[in-house]
């Protein structure tokens, strides 16, 4: 007895339901058994969405064929093949134009289809598409059983299941993940608070304007010189506001490729580019009801840069490859180190989008603006060493506190905590054992020596203890008063350079305007016009 070709098509494709394949994968194998075993020129596989069916596979059919929509009302024999609810071939001699007209492949001159079928493909028991045959020659499929039709309409069903299934579990486990990234970030920040360590004048008034406009709804740009802590600043921002229960996502927009950045930022649906293998929500929704932090918001591209307006302006995105619009309700804190007035006059920031994330710009002072903040700080980190290290106590020596006075931080805090660990480590390095209180010489630090200054070094031998802090004191007060004399100088220099105009002079000093108003009122200087 012999067995039924279209039965023994069908095995091998219901075996592949229980196999992991590509989507497309699945839907070109079922197409070419129904083009081996049918006498067909060309057959399809539509998507119905809304009145129009969206062809996901073809074979037989040129390739644009992929890019076209058939709305319904438009093409009558779709809407016969989708009112039948079941397998239906079209006479003949109909006149009903055919969709596929001109579009099925290796035909010259004779472009008319003559004959076609379909049947509708079920999903549950909805109407999910449409399965279509399609012949050049008239009669070409009068002999094919419509059982075998709907047998394929039927698998084809099976299909699209499997298919929709296998991308909500990857969607939700991509929720899952991007869920689980929230949660541990919002219990990190509930568990360790931001550090925000400092008793100068300049880390005072920071802190003032955190609390300040902390509390309120206003989108911050933070700005400041690298390693200055822009991101804590943020964190204190997040913290101090109605949303600090909510998630805090931070997105660092110059470490993603530019191809990436939009992705990342709106998110986008399975297939928008190469690798979007399902949907994917992004930064924005993920942060709704929070707070979204914008690190290095300067190196945005153009293009990006209009879209994050919008969603700015009204709380809308659009996912990547999408039409449909997204509602959220996020707070905007974006950061910088560039000098975003002058990326605009260059044309390579938008100045919308500045004006519309500096409602309120907050200045965050460089290291060398806070004093003795400085060895506030490298007290905490050398706590964090510490620990890390096993050691019982880590301490800085008189001639490393002078060192680390007068050293000028160009890396900010950033560099004083890797400046800290490195010397940790290489001061343990010279010793044959571990002793319980290690201390730091500025000989560990080796810092730079600075034009017109001491160089730092060891200190000198002292008959006590108290008379080489005495000493190291005396040094570092030196350091202090011809480093304040120098920054005078210069600061007079430059006003009187552009007549007192106090943003010139800043760009003249490589400084922000806001920090060097600070600047001349800490160092005695009449200091004109808001901070």
């Amino acid at each position: 007895m012999t067995a039924n070709p279209i039965l023994q098509a069908l095995v091998p494709l219901l075996d592949d339901l229980a196999r992991e394949l590509p989507d497309g994968e699945r839907y070109r194998r079922l197409l070419q058994a129904m083009q081996a075993l049918l006498p067909c020129d060309a057959v399809a596989l539509l998507r119905l969405e809304g009145d129009v069916l969206v062809p996901l596979a073809t074979r037989g059919l040129s390739r644009d064929t992929l890019g076209r929509r058939f709305r319904v009302q438009e093409h009558p024999r779709l809407g016969l093949l989708l009112a039948a609810g079941g397998p239906l071939r079209i006479a003949a001699d109909s006149p009903l134009p055919d969709p596929y007209d001109g579009l099925v492949e290796g035909v010259h001159g004779h472009l008319e289809v003559h004959d076609c079928m379909g049947c509708v493909v079920q999903v549950g028991e909805k109407p999910w598409g449409l399965l279509t045959l399609d012949a050049l020659g008239k009669e070409r499929l009068s002999a094919v059983d419509l059982a075998d039709v709907q047998a394929f309409a039927s698998l084809a069903g099976a299909t699209v299941s499997v298919v929709q299934r296998m991308q909500g579990l990857a969607l939700r486990a991509e929720d899952e993940r991007q869920r689980a990234d929230s949660y541990r970030a919002l219990a990190a920040q509930t568990a360790a608070p931001p550090v925000l360590m400092g008793q100068s004048t300049a880390h005072q008034q920071l802190l003032q304007e955190i609390a300040s406009v902390g509390d309120s709804a206003l989108t911050v740009l933070v700005t400041g010189e690298t390693g200055v802590g822009k991101e804590l600043v943020a964190q204190a921002l997040h913290a101090a506001s109605p949303r600090a229960a909510r998630p805090l996502v931070s997105l660092n927009c110059a470490a993603l490729p530019e191809t990436l950045v939009e992705s990342e930022l709106f998110g986008h649906v399975r297939g928008a580019f190469s690798g979007a293998v399902a949907e994917r929500r992004g930064k924005f929704e993920l942060a709704d009801g929070g707070t979204l932090f914008l690190d290095e918001v300067g190196e945005l591209p153009l293009a990006v840069q209009a879209k994050l307006l919008r969603v700015l302006q009204g709380g809308q995105l659009q996912r990547l490859g999408s039409d449909r619009e997204h509602q959220v309700d996020v707070r905007v804190i974006a950061a910088t180190n560039r000098e975003l007035a002058q990326e605009v006059r260059a044309g390579r920031f938008r100045a919308d989008l500045y004006h519309r994330l500096s409602v309120y710009p907050l200045v965050v002072p460089p290291l060398r603006e806070r004093g003795q903040d400085v060895l506030l700080l490298a007290g905490h980190f050398l706590e964090q060493n510490r620990s890390r290290l096993g050691l019982g106590s880590v301490r800085l020596d008189a001639s490393a506190r002078a060192a680390l006075l007068a050293h000028d931080w160009p890396g900010n805090v950033r560099e004083l905590e890797h400046l800290v660990g490195r010397s940790a480590l290489k001061a343990l390095a010279g010793l044959a054992t571990r002793p319980r209180i290690l201390s730091l010489t500025a000989a560990h630090f080796d810092l730079p020596t600075r034009p017109g200054g001491i160089a730092p070094g060891p200190a000198a031998a002292a008959p006590d203890g108290g008379a080489l802090a005495q000493a190291a004191a005396l040094v570092a007060e030196d350091l202090r008063s011809s480093t304040e004399s120098h920054q005078r100088q210069r600061i007079a220099s430059a006003l009187a350079l552009h007549h007192g105009n106090w943003a010139a002079a800043a760009r003249t000093l490589g400084l922000h305007r806001a920090n060097l108003v600070r600047l001349a009122r800490r160092l005695g200087l009449p200091a004109q016009g808001p901070a």
